[in-house]
Parts: structure tokens; sequence; C-alpha cells
């Protein structure tokens, strides 16, 4: 082989051992970029996971579901906290996510819907915990003229609202407890109040916090009324004393006159999970932020129901939530809201 050739020869396979050595490069650069975009991505994942806590809410037009929405909107922080609202269909929903579902670590619930676990989970007391008494859901019975007591109305129809409200869940098993056989409704109260104008349902049942438009506002025949529900032993597990009053309805209860009922807590509980726990960790931490700025919770633009929040208000048969106690414990001046 000439020299020349041999020249060339040379040249081609340095040229070829360059281009191997650039392929290698941009090989291993895009390793490494994709390493890195990797890296990123997954610190990204678990820094917006760190924190999160589920909250399970109910219905997307009911007011528990409102309340944690607006919870999120003040407790949640940039890499320190991301609290999730979710839609469930309601209060006993919210107690299974609670138990079972994965990701939920509390929930906004009745307390009595806690009645339907006794049986398949018989230390349910021990697995859930509240961490605030939200609000009282008071039971409102009102009633046509013809009604006098509630014996009157065994065997008439009675609307308890739509499934998945709180009227739905607690006044059956409230009415149960009394003895009451009812023929019972779920349709929307809008449109029971009209049947009841006419005579079609006997009394509609609901349970939410007072005052309720309908009746403040609603123009009523004289004899409807609110029939009174005494507080006694059968109610003492979930349930808490209340009245109605003209204040409350100055349309429907003379001035002066006080009408008992009972009232249904709703509150927020949490999965009792064991100290030292990651979960344990984010809803200690979700407590000192709810805690801590409650306060804003109760301004403008944010449901009124805040402003009756006690932050020391008990709940019956329940037990609260180690870190919010110890909040308590460290800040003896706190109440915020009105005791009710």
């Amino acid at each position: 082989m000439s020299l020349s050739k041999l020249a060339f020869a040379f040249v081609l396979a340095m040229l070829g051992l360059q281009l191997a050595a650039n392929a290698q490069s941009r090989s291993s650069r895009e390793t490494t970029a994709s390493t890195a975009a990797r890296n990123a991505d997954m610190a990204a994942k678990e820094r917006i996971n760190a924190w999160t806590v589920g909250l399970a809410g109910g219905l997307i037009e009911g007011a528990p579901l409102r309340l944690a929405a607006e919870i999120a909107r003040v407790v949640n922080e940039d890499d320190k906290l991301h609290v999730i609202p979710i839609v469930t269909t309601g209060a006993t929903e919210n107690v299974n996510s609670l138990l079972y579902l994965r990701g939920v670590d509390a929930a906004i619930i009745n307390t009595d819907a806690l009645d339907e676990y006794k049986a398949q989970v018989p230390s349910i007391e021990r697995r859930i915990v509240y961490v605030l008494n939200l609000f009282p859901a008071e039971l409102h019975v009102f009633v046509r003229p013809e009604i006098k007591s509630l014996d009157d109305l065994k065997g008439k129809k009675v609307n308890f609202n739509t499934q998945g409200t709180a009227a739905a869940y607690s006044g059956p098993l409230i009415f149960s407890r009394l003895g009451l056989n009812v023929e019972k409704m779920f349709i929307p109260h809008q449109v029971a109040l009209q049947q009841m104008k006419s005579g079609e349902i006997a009394a509609v049942v609901f349970i939410t916090s007072k005052p309720i438009d309908a009746f403040l506002k609603g123009r009523w025949d004289d004899g409807f009324k609110f029939l009174p529900i005494e507080y006694d032993t059968r109610f003492e597990d979930y349930y808490l004393p209340s009245s109605i009053d003209s204040k409350d309805y100055p349309n429907l209860v003379p001035k002066g006159e006080r009408i008992a009922t009972i009232a249904v807590p709703t509150v927020l509980a949490a999965y009792n999970w064991q100290p030292q726990t990651d979960r344990y960790r984010r809803m200690a931490r979700f407590v000192e932020h709810l805690f801590g700025r409650l306060d804003r919770l109760q301004s403008a633009g944010f449901d009124a129901k805040w402003k009756d929040v006690n932050l020391r208000a008990s709940v019956p048969s329940l037990a609260r939530f180690g870190p919010a106690q110890e909040w308590l414990d460290r800040s003896p001046s706190a109440t915020v809201g009105l005791s009710r």
C-alpha cells in the first residue's frame, strides 16, 4: 500500500474514532440530562407529596365541602402543607373513607354517622379522633297545623331531603330512636315544602345550622310550626341539647318562646395515626396551621359559621387528636368563637 493510501486510511480511522467519541459524549450528555430531569421530577413529586393531607368533604353542593375548601385556602402553603378537599356522597362515606381509603387523613363528619359502624368496627372510637367541633346542626321538625305532637306523625309522610344530606341520614336515625314510624320521603326540601302547603306531606325534617332561609324568609299560614324534641338519655352518645327561639325565626316562634331540640355536632375528624408515623406528622402540621390561622377563617369572605367555632368545644364519644390537645395546652387563652 502506498504512503498516500496509508495516510488516507489513517485519516479515516481517526475521523471514525472522533465521530464515535462525539457520539459517546453526546449520549453521555443526554444520559446526564435525562438523569437530571428524572431526579428533578422525583424531587418535585416528593416535595408536593411530602405534606399532602386528604380531607373528605361531602356533596359538591353541601356546606361541609365548602368548609373543607375554605380550610384549604387558609392552611395551604408552598412546600409546607397541601390540603386536598375531596368530594364524597356524604357523612357516611366520609367515615368509610377515613377508615379505609388510602390518602384520606381527615374528614368532616356528623358524629352520629359513627353509629352505622358500631357493629362492624367495635373499636371505632379508638380509630377516629376529632380535631375541631365545627358547628352544631340543629334538628328542625317543621309540621302542618293539624299536627300537634310527634305521635301525630306516625304513618304520615315526612320528608328528609335528598340522599346524602345530613337530614337524610340523621333524620331517620333520630326518628327511630324516638320510636316514630313514618312514611319516609327523600325529595328536595324546596319541593317538599310546597307539597306540605297543599297537605300532601305532613312534615319536613331539616338538620343544619340555624337559621334556615326557608323558614326565615318563607311565608307560612298560622299553625305551621316546629315541634319540640327533648334531649334525654336516648341522645347522650352523639347529640347535644339545643333550642330554637324567636330570635332565630321571628315569624314562626312567638317572642320569648323557646322550643327544645337536639343538635348533631359537625366535626373535623382525623384518623388516629400512631405517633412518629408520617401521616401523624402531616396531621400535626395541619393542626398547627389550622389552629394558628383560625382567625382568618372568621374574616370577611368565609362562611359565617366559622365565627361560632370554639377551639375548646368538646365532642361526645370521641377523644381529641393528640397534637390538637397539645396546641390548646400551649395556648391557654385561645378560644376563638362563641361557646354554644
